[in-house]
């Protein structure tokens, strides 16, 4: 019997957050305010972070702080910091850094690779803390990351600097074992007792931080020292709370993603937007989105098959299964402590298919009574598109303006086109 499906609208999302226009200024007029040329000798050397994240402006940002440091005569290089991304080699950890328009001419800075690393302390725990041996060696270090909620964990601390300097300075053996650490402790004096230690062993100068708005777009830049690291932090996390894009509805049946990747985010889709946000034995979490069913239709360029997070899902396609770096999946997701992650869910060879039977299984509403709503990916939220029963029987979470109706539409194989962000 053939499904009859619910009408689709087009929405426009309206976001909070300011944007910066100038990145290169504000770089410069953020790290000014810390006087470093009182501590920068020249030529002395100085190593800074590039994480794994799809963050905006990130090559800008780097060459801004590179151009800075040169200025007192000083030798900036980077060092890929993304724990056991990459496949947890050193030329494809460069690799996933290009991918993102990080190279060498465009920071221009060299792009120093390796996974060796070197224990620097202990924490009053008795756990290593482990550096990445080529920053090891700078005389300086500033930790360049983005500050935003974590999709795992809660707390007044979460993704930033000193997540960064945990599993990103850490490399693959850090991320391996502080995830399973987490396993058993909980995550926000754990990453506090691990950052402390390497403030204090580590030759770190400063940090650097980028808060986005709902667009994707940098919103803020913010350097600070060391010992200000954690009160600068909980303050940005705040911010960048406030300003996080989310669905126009708290709640559906059906919820449609047309990519997930690492560069959108550590799982793959942010369940700070689409929820499943995995509650560990040490954390909880409460008033989450929730979705009955997500379907995720396929991986998007820049995670290079690494389909993490595909665990979440409850449907997906054979296109994205047969695009999938199986090794790589597993290698992140067993390295994070949660296996889960790399999960095949159902899988159809069509679209259609997964939302016909999707739709068939929604309890006592028919399919064409069905609240559906569709996203590209969970970074790009301005425009989305939800089925009529989303606007006549759920209160809306954001402000937003309905465009008009749209056609469910196949190709020749049975599938959506990509939703447009225009």
């Amino acid at each position: 019997m053939a499904v009859v499906l619910p009408r689709l609208f087009r929405l426009r999302q309206t976001f909070g957050g300011p944007k910066i226009d100038d990145i290169p200024a504000a770089v410069s007029a953020s790290m000014s305010r810390l006087e470093l040329g009182s501590k920068i000798k020249p030529g002395q050397t100085v190593a800074l972070t590039a994480g794994s994240r799809g963050i905006a402006d990130i090559p800008v940002i780097l060459k801004a702080a590179v151009d800075f440091l040169r200025g007192f005569g000083a030798k900036p290089f980077l060092v890929p910091s993304m724990g056991s991304h990459g496949g947890s080699t050193a030329e494809g950890q460069k690799k996933v850094l290009e991918s993102y328009g990080i190279t060498e001419d465009a920071v221009g800075a060299p792009i120093r690779s390796s996974m060796e690393i070197v224990e620097i302390g202990r924490t009053p725990e008795g756990w290593p803390v482990w550096l990445d041996k080529i920053a090891s060696t700078a005389d300086h270090i500033g930790v360049v990351a983005r500050v935003k909620p974590h999709t795992s964990y809660n707390g007044a601390i979460e993704s930033g600097w000193l997540k960064m300097m945990m599993i990103g300075l850490g490399k693959q053996a850090g991320a391996a074992w502080y995830h399973r650490v987490l396993l058993d402790h909980p995550y926000d004096p754990v990453v506090r007792s691990v950052s402390r230690i390497m403030r204090a062993k580590a030759p770190i100068l400063f940090g650097l931080a980028t808060v986005e708005n709902g667009y994707e777009q940098t919103a803020l830049i913010e350097a600070a020292a060391p010992s200000q690291f954690e009160p600068v932090e909980e303050r940005l996390l705040g911010k960048a709370k406030e300003w996080l894009a989310r669905l126009p509805f708290a709640k559906a049946d059906l919820l449609v993603i047309d990519e997930i990747g690492k560069e959108i985010s550590g799982s793959g889709m942010d369940t700070n937007v689409v929820g499943r946000k995995r509650a560990l034995k040490t954390d909880s979490v409460a008033d989450q989105p929730d979705m009955r069913h997500i379907f995720i239709r396929g991986l998007s360029a820049h995670t290079h098959g690494n389909a993490a997070g595909i665990g979440f899902a409850d449907f997906t396609t054979a296109r994205l299964v047969r695009a999938m770096n199986h090794r790589d999946t597993v290698l992140n997701c067993v390295t994070s402590g949660y296996p889960q992650g790399a999960n095949i869910p159902v899988y159809y060879e069509e679209d259609r298919q997964v939302i016909e039977n999707a739709l068939r299984i929604l309890g006592l509403r028919e399919p064409q009574e069905a609240r559906i709503q569709r996203i590209r990916n969970t970074l790009h939220l301005e425009y989305v598109e939800v089925s009529e029963p989303c606007l006549k029987e759920l209160q809306p979470q954001t402000k937003f303006e309905v465009l008009g109706p749209v056609d469910w539409t196949y190709d020749a194989q049975g599938n959506l086109p990509d939703l447009q962000m225009h």
